[in-house]
């Protein structure tokens, strides 16, 4: 375990080697689950902002759940997170030749909107956790990811390289700047 201003970082981080196959997996950490993404307190009102741009790439199931739900729930321990279609995927999800992607990033990377998506979808296979007064960084194994971990390896990328756009979008270039640097 590290500590990089005071965040707590997995030594997963820097051991596990991954890299997303979607055509393996189906982006399938969108519709597995009990709950939904994560989402920090402001990123609702983000989500809220943007739903009118969002909603003409979601699925009607997902519409139909932002409507009844808003654009979050609470999880079993009064976390937010997105809404459910039916429990299944994510309310943002939509689906291209039996893939899952995600709405709110089609509506970003389109131009539409500047918020990417949430950012615990964005740190994916990496969960952040509330410890105290500060944060831990850990990777969350997840047997729907086994076709990232061969790919991966493949690669040779460890996680935290996979994954610098967001952690720099989460913590700061400065911050990702003294991970490298730990890790290597």
């Amino acid at each position: 375990m590290l500590i990089i201003d005071k965040i707590l970082v997995s030594d997963a981080i820097k051991d596990t080697y991954f890299a997303c196959n979607l055509h393996a997996c189906k982006g399938e950490c969108c519709v597995a689950g009990d709950a939904g993404a994560p989402l920090e307190e402001e990123e609702i009102a983000l989500l809220e902002e943007v739903l009118d741009e969002v909603r003409p790439y979601m699925s009607p199931g997902g519409k139909e759940a932002v409507d009844w739900a808003g654009v979050f729930e609470y999880d079993t321990d009064g976390e937010y997170v997105t809404p459910l279609v039916k429990d299944k995927e994510c309310a943002f999800v939509y689906f291209e030749n039996g893939i899952s992607f995600c709405a709110i990033e089609k509506a970003y990377l389109e131009g539409k909107i500047k918020f990417r998506k949430p950012i615990s979808c964005h740190l994916y296979p990496v969960r952040i956790k509330k410890v105290g007064d500060s944060e831990a960084v850990n990777y969350d194994k997840w047997s729907v990811c086994a076709p990232a971990l061969i790919k991966g390896k493949t690669t040779g990328e460890p996680l935290y390289k996979y994954l610098k756009e967001p952690l720099i979008r989460k913590y700061g270039k400065g911050w990702y700047e003294k991970l490298v640097t730990a890790m290597e």
